[in-house]
């Protein structure tokens, strides 16, 4: 450093115990030798001005020792507030803190750049800088154009990625409560925007969605920040070839777990647990039981449970609303929430201690928590208190069940709480995944964003901050290495010659963490002396520099980092690591009937490798705890599985283009642009922003392009130099300029300065400036005095001029007004008079008027008065003859209405019973057909009369003209005989001429007449074409009406078949998790089994007695209180199965059914062997049901085929018989066919049932033997077996149908029942079936279930009604189906009477009238659709039969 600029006035800095640097100036010029400077402190620069100090602190000597000690020297003015710190001219520390507290405080900019790194400073509060047209106006710029900004930053990156098709990523880091999360939010939003379309899609949506979801289940408020991020999270945010966002992927690092059971004083759980307790009274919340916050010891520790400005119900309905965004059901919400809810409820669990010294502990079998924990998660209750307070050993071949005492109970129950909110976490990130995945097309390149936690010291340092200063180390290198190698790239591209700049290197401290015997692998040897393994490796075998030992503790040890140095305690660090549960309460949650839970606890297949999460899929950060001692991998820890994840990390970072943003807490108070110079510093040495600057300052800090130095210290160049070659211009100038080579170097389009050197060449600007400027101000003085005397002068004369004008023109005003004031009397004098005149005369012609007026409107009401007389006479003389009138027309209309309502009604009541009876309809069609023939039969009638009167006219125009011509005949004879006797002549002609003249009248009239009935006949015609056209117009529009009816109801069978196999698909996935479900826990409750009878063979001491005083089985009682324990070695050899009776009234069933007990056959329990004697009684007596119905249904065979037989016999070919008798015949034999086919048909159903049978003899099961077999077991031991009560009459048959197994019934026997397999069986088999599945549920006393099959049933048969609606057959069966079972329902009805109900019927005891007024109904429906169906098929039929009958008329006619 050259100690030239060390002259009187120059600006220095000094360091200060409480504002860390302050300014100072010195006053007086400093020599090399000198031992001092004499400073006079507070310049202004530090916020202090120098009057405000007092005065002899106003002036210090600062002792210097070599010229290395001189103190740094500040920038210049120019600089100050540079948004760019590697452009300042001195780059160290004060110089970094001084911009920066300039940038904040004055011009209360947040974002300063670093180089390559976005330094940003949280200023707590809301700042109007992330609106939309922020994002546009960054949209599109360089980097080096705009301000600082995270969209600047985020810009770069976008830019960069779809220029060069290279992926990116934005390394965000910081403290806690610097602002991370909000940087990293306003980052994905920016890229939401600029990467989608005009307005959002939905992947940019589910992108922004992630965060609210994030926040909830990750942040919680901490001492240092409201919304603290307890993990670390990588998102790398998808884009398309045309840099469009196509999809997400989030990796997570280190969830804090212990969290969820402890927090500190003035901290909080993580968010979502205060948003559902403030939630609490929604609708939907109240099933979770929750309480307050504070009632909860998981949300109550840290006291206050309130955040300032935080509404947590808003909070959580954004949360819902972010989880529906991505795809997540309400009902899945709704399990997660339950799960959270069970977290809550198990650290309200209370876990007494008992036994000598509390060596074991218990839970109140009443305890609400645990109640309320059991239910929402949908596990056993007992099970569950019973593994909370024990663990299973496995020793040798044995394998014990040792009770724990409370403290540890109480860690094995907060573990179980840390456990199932991992998993849960786990699967909300592998969901989001899912969501964000890219559906169209994979991604071409990415931009990650990481938000991870800051370096970390506290009082007190876990596991926990030695995770996270390790993630720091190793991020730190990156960041060293990435920034050296830009800076030697800048060299190598301007051609420079560099040596290699030294860098501190933290690669010793990470081989220290993670190399061999380092103090991960130390720890994954989980030996409980690992702290003196510690000691004896890193200080004493091969002692390391950066790890030390605290000279009072034996259990802290110390580490160097890059950073702090960091004291870490060593309790609780392998119990962390190790982050175990015990496989007991797992393996209950995982036959947990609530599906989610189930999901969560699947055991990961073998060889499954880490998530993208940093953590194993089924147990993050964790492993499970099991009795067994295996082989445990140190994979399994926390500390290896966050080594594997952060080296992913680090090679996900490497392999892109890294952008780096920190973020700086300027104070811990929270207060808004409040800026501590302490904690500043601090955070800007762990975060390496200082480093930086030391790597660009141990090289050529400063650099200007040849363009702008030539354009800046154009002044100091010695002539004018040529603006074409500033490069060469540069070069002469800094030769002069510099005489130290070594302080400057030229590259190819820079010149490069050493630190100091700007601030030399701007000394030097300013001094050249500053004489330029002195002579200057001497011409511009003396051309201001000129110009000034000039002014004057102009302006004293026209002062003059103005003067003397004015005196002159105030002569003439004054003799103006002189003479206009005479004018304005003699004027105003004559308006006076003029306005005295008019206003008399306005008020004469005013009273003339008003008089005429009142005389006009006197006479005016006097002729309204009579004409409103008159019009009031005539108004009401009408009115009085209307009334009368409108009384005799109320009179009589009400007769007539009396008369007609009286008809009416009896019209109506014939109606009523003519549409009571089915007949009428018959009637009806009847007299439709009639009709119809009727009118063919008029319609032929009138054209065979039109043709007979067209041969009749035609005849008689044929007889007319031969008249006529005979007629001319005859003329022309009496015309010659008239010639020869003229006297006669006269006479004949007159009588010819009347004659003539009368036949041609009756012609005439005959040709009128004939032409009216043609004219009659035409028009009837054409009205029976029109109703002929109007029949057929209805006729095309009931078909066209049935063809759509017809096309409607495929469509829907079609959609309702398809939904049913989409519902068919659901089921059998649920059936397939349920049997997961119950398979696990059956092992449970085998393995508790197993225990128990191996307990039986051994005695054990005290500490191992537990699970044979307390067994778990369906048939154990719930705990009461403390258990209590016999003494006697007898009455610990119980087995769960010892309340069953040995001798049980089911041998005796078995005698009388005929059942040879299976010695041979060995059971494991007594419940097992009893369940399978019942099953074999209850196989016996529904095969002697089915044998007794075999063998009536054969009789009723036998008595068939005699009926058939005998008619058969009758008929001999000799028989002679009428025609009508062969008819009859005829009918007989068609229905004796018709019977024998129903013959074989019954046969082929009875091959069928023994199928059946044969089937079902292993299967089926009787519910009444079973109940009176399991109402006998559960008697006391010692109690007489009380006799059956024996009913009025035996039942004859029962067909149990389960209530899982109703809708299958119904599918087949109704639904999904083919025509052809229909039409083959026996017409009233259905009624029987479900008949038999009605009377069993009533003999169960299952009035409900007998009502909702016979429901069913009716909705069933509607269906198929509707499907088959044009099928006789189908319809003619189904009506015989419901009419039997209306009539089976009927006489087995208790309503019925006594006397009405046979002795051999047992009465049914459920109330189905109802059900069968419905058949009644569904019954006549169908009788209505057969006759509809039979009179389409005959309609045809009568129609041409009627054409045929009216042709073979007209024939004979």
């Amino acid at each position: 450093m050259t100690t030239e600029l060390y002259s009187k006035g120059a600006c220095v800095w000094v360091p200060d115990p409480d504002a860390v640097w302050v300014s100072a100036s010195l006053l007086q010029d400093f020599s090399p030798g000198d031992g001092h400077l004499l400073l006079q402190l507070g310049d202004g620069r530090n916020g202090s001005p120098v009057s405000a100090l007092p005065s002899f602190l106003q002036e210090v000597h600062y002792p210097v020792s070599p010229p290395s000690g001189l103190p740094p020297l500040g920038n210049p003015d120019i600089l100050e507030g540079e948004n760019d710190l590697t452009a300042l001219s001195f780059l160290h520390e004060p110089a970094v803190l001084h911009n920066l507290r300039v940038r904040f405080l004055d011009y209360s900019s947040i974002y300063t750049y670093c180089g390559i790194v976005l330094v940003a400073i949280n200023p707590y509060e809301q700042l109007p800088i992330y609106g939309e047209e922020v994002i546009d106006a960054y949209s599109g710029q360089d980097m080096a154009d705009m301000e600082p900004h995270i969209f600047s930053v985020a810009e770069e990156a976008y830019r960069t990625m779809t220029r060069e098709q290279k992926n990116q990523s934005i390394v965000i880091s910081g403290e806690s409560g610097s602002g991370k999360t909000v940087s990293a939010k306003f980052t994905m939003r920016y890229f939401a925007v600029v990467g989608g379309a005009a307005q959002q899609t939905s992947v940019e949506e589910r992108v922004l969605a992630s965060n609210p979801i994030m926040e909830a289940v990750g942040n919680a408020k901490t001492t240092r920040n409201d919304n603290s991020s307890r993990f670390g999270k990588y998102i790398e945010i998808g884009f398309g070839l045309h840099g469009d966002i196509i999809g997400a992927k989030m990796r997570t690092y280190l969830l804090e777990k212990s969290r969820v059971v402890f927090q500190a004083p003035e901290e909080r759980n993580y968010h979502i647990f205060y948003q559902l307790c403030a939630s609490r009274d929604l609708p939907e919340m109240r099933i979770l039981k929750l309480d307050g916050a504070e009632c909860f010891h998981y949300t109550s520790q840290g006291g206050d449970t309130q955040i300032p400005g935080m509404d947590d119900v808003a909070d959580l309905e954004r949360t819902r609303n972010a989880f529906t965004i991505l795809g997540v059901r309400a009902d899945q919400q709704m399990e997660l929430f339950r799960i959270l809810a069970a977290i809550l409820h198990l650290g309200n669990v209370s876990i007494q201690a008992s036994g000598r010294g509390g060596d074991r502990s218990y839970i109140d079998a009443e305890d609400r928590s645990l109640a309320l924990f059991s239910k929402l998660l949908g596990v056993e209750r007992t099970q569950m208190a019973h593994w909370l307070c024990h663990r299973r050993l496995t020793v040798g071949a044995e394998m014990l069940v040792k009770p724990m005492p409370g403290q540890q109970a109480g860690e094995a129950r907060d573990a179980l709480a840390k456990h199932i909110y991992g998993q849960l976490f786990a699967w909300i990130v592998r969901r989001l995944n899912t969501a964000l995945r890219a559906q169209r097309e994979l991604p071409k390149s990415f931009i990650g964003v990481l938000d991870i936690y800051g370096f970390e010291t506290f009082h007190r340092n876990s596991f926990e901050q030695f995770c996270i200063n390790y993630a720091n180390e190793k991020l730190q290198q990156q960041f060293n290495l990435h920034v050296f190698q830009l800076e030697q790239e800048e060299y190598v591209r301007e051609e420079l010659p560099w040596n290699r700049i030294e860098f501190s290197d933290n690669q010793p401290c990470i081989a220290l963490i993670e190399g061999p015997l380092g103090l991960l692998d130390l720890l994954d040897l989980q030996d409980e002396s690992w702290a003196r393994k510690l000691f004896d490796q890193h200080q004493n075998h091969s002692p390391n520099p950066h790890f030390c030992k605290p000279r009072m503790s034996n259990v802290a040890f110390i580490i160097l980092h890059f950073a702090d140095t960091v004291q870490y305690e060593c309790e609780g660090f392998l119990d962390k690591n190790r982050d175990t549960v015990f496989e007991e309460p797992i393996n209950i949650l995982r036959a947990s009937q609530s599906e989610l839970v189930a999901e969560l606890f699947q055991p990961e297949p073998p060889g499954c490798a880490l998530s993208q999460s940093g953590t194993k899929s089924g147990l993050p950060n964790g492993s499970l705890r099991s009795g067994k001692r295996a082989h445990r991998e140190h994979k399994l820890t926390v500390g290896y599985q966050f080594r594997q994840s952060l080296q992913l990390l680090m090679d996900a970072l490497n392999s892109t283009t890294p952008h780096y943003v920190r973020c700086i807490k300027p104070n811990d108070l929270k207060q808004a642009f409040l800026f501590d110079p302490k904690r500043a510093v601090q955070q800007l040495r762990a975060c390496g922003v200082l480093e930086t600057i030391r790597i660009s300052a141990a090289g050529y800090p400063s650099r200007w392009t040849y363009p702008e130095f030539f354009t800046r210290y154009r002044v100091l160049l010695r002539g004018s130099g040529d603006p074409a070659e500033p490069q060469a211009s540069c070069q002469r100038a800094l030769c002069a300029l510099i005489p130290d080579p070594e302080q400057y170097c030229l590259g190819r389009t820079k010149v490069f300065f050493r630190a100091g050197q700007v601030a030399l060449l701007e000394k030097l600007r300013a001094e050249r400036l500053r004489s330029a400027g002195v002579t200057l101000q001497r011409w511009v003085r003396g051309w201001l005095a000129r110009r000034r005397y000039r002014r004057v002068r102009r302006a004293t004369l026209a002062l003059q001029r103005y003067a003397r004008g004015g005196l002159a023109r105030r002569l003439a005003h004054t003799l103006r007004c002189t003479r206009a004031a005479l004018v304005i009397q003699k004027t105003l004098r004559m308006l006076a008079v003029r306005q005295t005149y008019l206003l008399i005369r306005r008020a004469a012609v005013t009273i003339q008027a008003f008089a005429r007026g009142a005389l006009a409107r006197r006479s005016y009401r006097l002729l309204l008065a009579e004409r409103a007389a008159v019009v009031l006479q005539a108004g009401v003389r009408g009115w009085l003859a209307r009334r009368e009138y409108g009384r005799l027309r109320a009179a009589v209309l009400l007769m007539q209405c009396c008369v007609r309502r009286r008809a009416a009604r009896r019209e109506l009541q014939k109606l009523r019973v003519e549409a009571r009876s089915v007949e009428k309809y018959r009637q009806l069609n009847k007299g439709m057909e009639v009709k119809l023939m009727q009118l063919q039969l008029r319609a032929d009638q009138q054209a065979r009369e039109s043709t007979s009167l067209r041969e009749i006219l035609q005849s008689e125009r044929e007889a007319h003209g031969a008249e006529l011509g005979r007629l001319q005949g005859a003329l022309l004879k009496l015309e010659a005989q008239l010639q020869e006797q003229p006297q006669t002549a006269t006479a004949l002609k007159e009588r010819e001429e009347e004659e003539r003249r009368q036949a041609e009248e009756r012609a005439a009239q005959e040709i009128s007449r004939l032409m009216q009935e043609i004219q009659v006949l035409q028009s009837e015609k054409q009205t029976l074409e029109e109703e002929k056209a109007a029949l057929h117009t209805d006729l095309l529009e009931q078909e066209r009406a049935q063809e759509e009816c017809v096309a409607l109801t495929v469509v829907q069978a079609g959609e309702s078949l398809q939904g049913e196999l989409e519902e068919e698909r659901r089921r059998y996935q649920g059936l397939l998790k349920e049997f997961t479900r119950l398979e696990q826990r059956y092992d449970n409750l085998r393995e508790m089994s197993s225990l128990a009878e191996r307990s039986r063979g051994y005695r054990r001491t005290d500490s191992v007695q537990s699970l044979v005083l307390e067994p778990l089985s369906p048939g154990t009682p719930t705990f009461s209180g403390p258990p209590s324990f016999p003494t006697s070695d007898e009455d610990r050899r119980v087995s769960v199965t010892s309340s069953w009776i040995p001798d049980s009234p089911l041998d005796g069933l078995m005698g009388a059914m005929g059942v040879a007990k299976d010695a041979a056959e060995k059971m494991k329990g007594e419940d097992l062997r009893h369940a399978y004697d019942a099953v074999r009684v209850a196989n016996k007596l529904l095969e002697a049901q089915l044998l007794s119905h075999r063998s009536q249904w054969e009789e009723e065979l036998s008595a068939l085929r005699t009926r058939v037989r005998g008619p058969r016999e009758g008929l001999t070919p000799a028989d002679s018989c009428s025609a009508p008798d062969r008819a009859s015949v005829a009918v007989l034999l068609s229905d004796n066919t018709d019977l024998a086919e129903q013959v074989e048909v019954g046969e082929q159903e009875c091959h069928r049932l023994r199928r059946e049978l044969r089937e079902l003899r292993h299967t089926v099961t009787l519910r009444g033997a079973l109940a009176h077999t399991a109402s006998n077991m559960a008697l006391p031991f010692g109690q007489e077996v009380p006799p059956p009560q024996q009913k009025r009459a035996e039942l004859t048959g029962l067909l149990e149908c389960r209530k899982r197994d109703e809708a299958k019934l119904l599918k087949t026997l109704i639904t999904e029942l083919r025509v052809d397999s229909a039409l083959s069986m026996a017409p009233g088999l259905v009624a029987s079936v479900l008949f038999l599945c009605v009377r069993q549920a009533d003999c169960g006393g299952d009035e409900a279930r007998a009502r909702s099959l016979c429901c069913a049933t009716i909705t069933g048969i509607k269906g198929a009604l509707k499907k088959h609606c044009n099928d006789a057959g189908m319809t003619a069966l189904w009506l015989r189906n419901v009419c039997l079972l209306t009539d089976l329902l009927t006489q087995h009805s208790a309503r019925q009477g006594r006397a009405a109900i046979s002795e051999d019927l047992v009465p049914l005891t459920s109330d189905l009238s109802d059900q069968r007024r419905a058949l009644s109904d569904l019954a006549i429906q169908a009788y209505q659709q057969l006759l509809s169906i039979t009179e389409s098929r005959l309609q045809p039929l009568i129609g041409t039969a009627t054409d045929a009958r009216h042709d073979k008329i007209f024939d004979m006619w």
